[in-house]
């Protein structure tokens, strides 16, 4: 017999790093010549523009209270305008003397936002705690009582007005696009119809003639010497247009809801409301957190629109103060950069909640 003999195998090639900064450059970046060729040229663009808006924002860019200084050729951004001008822009109209009080229900408000998104506060107690922040915000924002002196609401403006318009509307909004949502998939034909009604009614509108309507036409059907306040008006508008929307987003999770589940819930004896609170909701919400948490930071961005009413909110606020100084009025930019930054934070916040609750929601179906 003949020995075998040996053949050694070829070495393989290393396997390819798919992990570190320098894998994500060559996948993401580098990946083909197409790919390549559109990295090299918005490289190019950033390395042209980049240190052109550094040298505006900040190295050139007067931080000086004085309108003066910021007139010297070769002055980038004049950020100035906002030392001079920030209380106005935060506070609006509400008398100077009298800011703290917007100040401290600014931050009582906030750290109830803040607390309601944390699991530790998800409690029983939960509505009592809005119902009493609620409580003391409109308590030193009008007045009237332990000796401070009213404020009418039509002087409310700045991040206060906009985080209570905010905030209130979503919250209320939220039950009504959920039972919304639920009639519109009814098996009585009158309450589909009615819901079906409503949200085509308001879809097929702006926010803009919601609120229009709101303060202008509403009135005029009110009976003699009944009046609403302005600010409530507005925000039943604000809050009947994202409940809307909504609803039309939960009711997209429940279309996707498997009919086996509620066919399984049925032969459990489960009646209709047990279903939908137990079995079918909790899927469907968990489905459709992104679109939840984009309407809620639409309906915030949204309510930049009050100024056509009168009610200067963060805005409307920055308007105000500079247009009603001439010799701060050409350094509107700086100040529309200034507010962009407050809706960027609270945007960025709660795009990055909605990150954590869809972890959170989908912790089951990564066992």
């Amino acid at each position: 017999m003949n020995a075998s003999t040996f053949q050694p195998i070829a070495a393989r090639p290393a396997p390819v790093n798919t992990e570190g900064p320098v894998a994500w450059i060559k996948s993401n970046l580098l990946a083909d010549w197409k790919t390549t060729l559109s990295t090299l040229v918005i490289g190019a663009l950033l390395l042209w523009y980049v240190p052109q808006i550094l040298n505006w924002a900040l190295f050139n860019a007067s931080w000086r209270a004085n309108y003066e200084a910021c007139r010297v050729e070769g002055v980038g951004a004049c950020w100035g305008v906002i030392a001079e001008k920030y209380r106005l822009i935060i506070f609006g109209r509400y008398p100077f003397d009298e800011q703290w009080r917007p100040l401290v229900a600014t931050l009582f408000l906030t750290g109830l936002l803040v607390a309601s998104c944390m699991r530790v506060f998800w409690k029983a107690w939960l509505p009592v705690l809005w119902l009493a922040v609620l409580v003391l915000f409109f308590g030193l924002m009008y007045g009237g009582v332990a000796g401070l002196t009213r404020v009418d609401t039509d002087r409310w403006g700045g991040l206060p007005l906009t985080l209570l318009l905010s905030s209130l509307s979503l919250v209320t909004c939220f039950p009504i696009a959920l039972v919304v949502a639920l009639g519109r998939r009814s098996n009585l034909p009158a309450i589909r119809s009615f819901c079906t009604i409503y949200v085509e009614l308001i879809r097929g509108v702006p926010l803009i003639s919601v609120l229009f309507m709101a303060s202008f036409m509403f009135p005029l059907f009110m009976p003699q010497g009944m009046q609403i306040d302005v600010l409530l008006r507005v925000l039943v508008g604000i809050t009947l247009f994202a409940a809307a929307y909504m609803a039309e987003v939960i009711r997209g999770g429940l279309q996707a809801v498997p009919k086996g589940q509620v066919e399984a819930a049925a032969t459990l004896g489960l009646s209709y409301w047990q279903t939908q609170r137990k079995i079918v909701l909790p899927q469907a919400l968990a489905m459709v957190v992104p679109g939840i948490m984009n309407n809620f930071i639409s309906t915030f961005k949204d309510t930049s629109l009050v100024t056509i009413v009168s009610l200067y909110e963060l805005t409307g606020a920055m308007k105000l103060a500079l247009n009603s100084d001439a010799n701060w009025r050409p350094y509107v930019m700086e100040g529309y950069f200034f507010i962009a930054l407050i809706y960027f934070a609270f945007c960025f916040s709660m795009s990055r909640y909605s990150h954590w609750v869809e972890r959170q929601v989908n912790k089951s179906k990564l066992r």
